[in-house]
């Protein structure tokens, strides 16, 4: 039986210490130009002194114009770089590998925080959003090469791939809205192809034992859970990627499509061929009895989400404790202050319904 203080070796890189990883937690704490603040970096380097065998960013932005809220940090300029080394610096002082999500909001960048409209793959009319031409396409998957290429500058261990939740990545592979016919939509493999670039041109151009990460998310935002398993298996056995994350909601959960209904959510991703690519699941894990049916499932690892807002030393407790559970909600400002928040960080949580108390 895998148990979660076992480690884990990855195809490039070091190893993580357990089978733990803090999520990409959106918290607003980045100042207006993107440069992390003093909280943003206390808040992540609280997760790896407590016990997070990998501490992942929030959302980074690899294009000013891809911002998808306040306070999200930047990753689009050299600016950034300094703050970002004395975060990386930190994250591995505190005893964690240390990751930077690379993410574009796409059609989600709202119009007034940005300053134009917003760019994805089509034209929405809801968000007012344009479709990029081929040449933006190309200097887009550009961009996020060129900011993988920036986290390595700053020193972190790798990068994930944002390719979840609806945002640029994901808006590619919506098969209801992605018709281009430039060989970036339409058909499955069309829709896939910016994702598969990206993927090859991080690893073409950061050293060899930088781990590139990538974070999917199937149902929802126009994604067909058939498409999503196939998209996973392959890019599992393609050898570019360490890890997969796979987004899952609800690990638990039965797929919405009542084809896929016949089990778990959780389940359909662990029986994938993975090759030598790690496979992790994130959704609702709160617990360490959760953690360990995650791994018992066939995870190799899991990625702790509000279990991590609510305690910066999950790991360390769930490693003590095999029946430690989070702390139940609502809780108090001063708890989560307490575990690391800011004022910022806080008030977003605020409007978590259930979560704080007031």
């Amino acid at each position: 039986m895998t148990t979660p203080s076992a480690p884990l070796t990855f195809t490039r890189g070091p190893a993580m210490a357990n089978r733990m990883m803090l999520a990409p937690l959106t918290n607003l704490q980045s100042h207006p130009d993107g440069t992390l603040s003093d909280d943003e970096i206390r808040w992540l380097t609280m997760r790896a002194q407590g016990g997070m065998g990998l501490v992942m960013t929030a959302a980074a932005h690899v294009q000013r114009q891809g911002q998808g809220f306040p306070g999200q940090l930047g990753i689009w300029s050299d600016d950034h770089l300094p703050r970002l080394t004395q975060l990386a610096d930190a994250i591995r002082a505190g005893g964690a590998l240390s990751s930077v999500q690379l993410h574009h909001a796409g059609i989600r960048s709202p119009k007034d925080l940005i300053g134009e409209a917003p760019q994805g793959p089509y034209a929405d009319e809801a968000t007012g959003s344009r479709a990029l031409t081929t040449a933006e396409v190309e200097h887009l998957r550009d961009d996020f090469i060129a900011a993988a290429v920036r986290a390595e500058r700053a020193g972190f261990d790798g990068v994930e791939i944002h390719g979840a939740h609806g945002y640029v990545l994901a808006q590619f592979l919506d098969a209801d809205n992605n018709q281009r016919t430039d060989g970036y939509g339409g058909d499955f493999a069309g829709r896939a192809r910016i994702i598969r670039e990206v993927i090859d041109g991080v690893r073409a151009a950061t050293r060899p034992d930088f781990q590139v990460g990538l974070r999917l998310s199937p149902e929802r935002f126009g994604i067909r859970m058939a498409e999503a398993l196939e998209l996973a298996q392959s890019v599992m056995t393609g050898g570019q990627l360490d890890y997969l994350d796979m987004s899952l909601w609800d690990c638990f959960k039965t797929p919405e499509e009542p084809e896929f209904a016949d089990k778990p959510l959780i389940h359909h991703f662990t029986a994938l061929e993975r090759g030598n690519t790690r496979l992790g699941v994130a959704g609702k894990i709160m617990d360490a009895a959760k953690v360990q049916a995650c791994l018992d499932a066939g995870a190799d690892f899991v990625l702790i989400g509000r279990g991590a807002i609510l305690h910066h030393d999950f790991a360390a407790r769930v490693l003590a404790d095999p029946t430690f559970a989070s702390t139940p909600t609502p809780v108090t400002r001063a708890h989560l202050a307490a575990e690391g928040l800011g004022d910022a960080f806080l008030n977003y949580m605020a409007t978590w319904k259930g979560f704080v108390e007031g």
